[in-house]
Formats: structure tokens, C-alpha cells, sequence
């Protein structure tokens, strides 16, 4: 139920609650006094709050009764049997409690003070006003409601629970499945490419440069496929790669041919884990990109450590210029949505001297 209808419901049980207190106070034998009166609406009215205040709209309803009651009116706590179901079911268990004792207490000594009854005479109107039974029933409704309202949420929550799980096994096995069968095909791909150019090289043939690609592509592909779905294979057994990776990845860029360097300036405080994976990717997203499409033969990573916020930035001398526009791929998107996420900044352009440049901010003041 939208929160504009429960509001119009809760005024409108309030507002009968009221008509029904005083139409009752005004059909009584009981005293004309104008504060009794408005004791018997106010409590009514009161009950429009009480969803959002359980306990206030308890105690407020318990000194309406026992004020018309001081007054000589001799009708039934109503109001105070919906607080007490409002309360029971929004938890507030051990404060229904002592308020009803207290107002089983407070009832007859109203009933005397009013001056019409005697001792006796107040206890049995005291008992006709707020009858034990009544509340037993109404804190038991409240009760019961709010158990059937929490088994029905813990049902809601354990479908949810299940439907991911399920969402993540299936994951998993498509991620088992596309290391498996890629792996072997890329690895075949790869066999094939080192053989030819062993053979080539043997015979004292020239390699063809399309060959040589096929074979630098083909370990590239092995290495990055590995890297991103080892660890869906191992079920997360493996630890993330994080900032201390960082040097790996650059040497695994000189390996290639890449003429790679590494600075890291500032000093070195304690990385939240997001922030880490994410420099981690963000280097690995941008040196893969400079060896496949830059046609570079450098590039530089320098990591700026500041007691607020973590510098990253990757710059290669490739063909890209101010004139290139560049076109936004999965990787780059990828990049944007990580920095983004953590509350930080991603520039990714041509540099005025040639070639790329990456460049992320990060903070990491704001993360636990």
C-alpha cells in the first residue's frame, strides 16, 4: 500500500474511532465537562500516528482515558486497544506491557477521582472500560500479525537469496565452460602459430609479420583470458589483484616488447580493496590497449599516492592525436564505470605531444 493511501486509511480509523468515543460520551450519563470531551477525540485523533509513532501515540491514548474517565464518563479505552495492537506489532513488546499495567492501575483511581463512584462502583466501571480480556486479545492480534509479517518478509528475502545464488551458479558455469573450451582453442591457435614460425626459421625462411602477430596474439589471448576467468574457476578461492600487482603487469608488458616503466610517488598509506582492484584494472585495461591498438613502443605508469585521493595514470607514445576521436569500448567503459562507482574521476584522450593518455583519480578518504 502506497504511503499517501495508508495515511488516508489511518485518519480514516482515527477519525471513526473518535465519532464512536464521543458519540458514546455524549449518549452517557456522564458529566457535561468540555475537557472530557475533547479527552474523548483527542484520543481518538491520536491513533492517525500510529504507524510512525507507536509509543507516543500509547501514552498519549492511555491519558486521554484515564482523563475522561476523572471526568465521569463512562466509556470504554477503544483507543488505547488500537495503540496497543499498533505498538505490539511495530515490536515494542515490554512498553505495552507496563503501559496496560499502568492503566489498569490508573482506571479505577480516575473513576474515584471523578467523585460519582465509590471504591467498588470504580473498580467494576474501571473493569467495563478496559476489560483484561480486551487487551490480551488486542496485543495478541498485534503480535500475530507482526510474526506473519516478518515470516513473509524472511520468505521474500530467502527467494531473493536463492534466485542469486542460482544466478551466480550459472555464472560460474558459464565461466568454467568458456575457460575451458576457449583456452584450448586459443592454445591450439597458438601451437600452430610457434610451430610455423619454428619451422620457418629453420628452413632460414623469412617469418611473415602476419604469422608473428598471430603467435604474440594468440599468448596475449591465452594470458588475458586466463586472467579474467581463473578466478570465476576457482570458485573466488584466489585472492583480487590489487596495487602490489601492479608491478607484474608492467613487466609482463616488456615481455611483449613494450618499453613499460613504473613510478610510484607519495607514500604508500593503507588502500581500501576497491580502490586497489580498480587501479590494478585500470593499469591492465591500459597497457593491453596501448600493445593491441596503439602501435606504441612506450609506455608509462605512474601511481601518485595523496592522503586523499590516488593517481593513476598511463600515458604511451602511439599514432592517437587531438584529431582521433577516440571510440569508447567495453574496456574503457569498463574503466569509467569503476572510477565512477568509487566516486572518482577517468580522463581518457590523445595527448598534445601524441599518443594516449589514461588518467584516473580515486579517493580514498570516503571508503571503508
Amino acid at each position: 500500500m502506497s504511503t499517501g493511501r495508508s495515511r488516508a486509511l489511518d485518519w480514516a480509523i482515527a477519525g471513526c474511532v473518535a465519532a464512536a468515543l464521543l458519540v458514546t460520551g455524549l449518549s452517557g450519563q456522564g458529566s457535561a465537562n468540555p475537557a472530557g470531551y475533547a479527552a474523548l477525540v483527542a484520543g481518538g485523533l491520536a491513533l492517525a500516528a500510529r504507524r510512525r509513532a507507536p509509543v507516543p501515540v500509547l501514552v498519549v491514548t492511555g491519558l486521554c482515558a484515564v482523563g475522561y474517565q476523572a471526568a465521569g464518563f463512562d466509556v470504554p479505552a477503544v483507543a488505547f486497544l488500537f495503540a496497543v495492537y499498533a505498538a505490539v506489532r511495530a515490536g515494542h513488546r515490554v512498553v505495552t506491557v507496563v503501559a496496560s499495567v499502568t492503566m489498569l492501575a490508573a482506571l479505577p483511581l480516575a473513576a474515584v477521582a471523578s467523585g460519582s463512584y465509590d471504591m467498588g462502583e470504580a473498580f467494576a466501571q474501571a473493569r467495563g472500560a478496559l476489560e483484561l480480556a480486551w487487551l490480551v486479545a488486542a496485543g495478541a492480534a498485534g503480535e500475530a500479525l507482526r510474526q506473519a509479517e516478518r515470516r513473509a518478509e524472511e520468505a521474500e528475502r530467502t527467494r531473493e537469496e536463492t534466485a542469486r545464488r542460482r544466478a551466480d551458479e550459472e555464472r560460474l558455469r558459464i565461466a568454467r565452460e568458456l575457460h575451458d573450451s576457449l583456452t584450448h582453442q586459443i592454445s591450439i591457435v597458438k601451437l600452430q602459430a610457434e610451430v610455423a614460425v619454428h619451422v620457418a626459421r629453420r628452413r632460414g625462411e623469412q617469418v611473415p609479420e602476419a604469422l608473428l602477430a598471430i603467435q604474440e596474439a594468440g599468448r596475449e589471448a591465452a594470458r588475458e583470458l586466463r586472467a579474467t576467468l581463473q578466478a570465476l574457476r576457482d570458485d573466488d578461492t584466489t585472492p583480487p589483484r590489487g596495487l602490489d600487482d601492479v608491478p607484474e603487469l608492467v613487466e609482463r608488458a616488456r615481455a611483449i616488447g613494450l618499453d613499460a616503466t613504473l613510478t610510484i610517488e607519495g607514500r604508500r598509506q593503507d588502500v581500501p580493496a576497491a580502490v586497489s582492484r580498480t587501479v590494478y584494472r585500470i593499469v591492465q585495461e591500459s597497457l593491453t590497449n596501448v600493445a593491441r591498438h596503439a602501435a606504441a613502443a612506450t609506455a608509462s605508469v605512474r601511481i601518485d599516492c595523496r592522503p586523499d585521493t590516488l593517481d593513476v595514470r598511463v600515458d604511451d607514445d602511439g599514432r592517437a592525436n587531438q584529431d582521433t576521436v577516440p571510440v569508447p569500448g567495453v574496456g574503457l567503459l569498463g574503466m569509467r564505470e569503476r572510477v565512477t562507482a568509487l566516486g572518482g574521476r577517468l580522463r581518457a584522450e590523445p595527448r598534445g605531444e601524441g599518443g594516449f593518455t589514461v588518467r584516473a583519480e580515486l579517493p580514498v578518504d570516503r571508503l571503508p
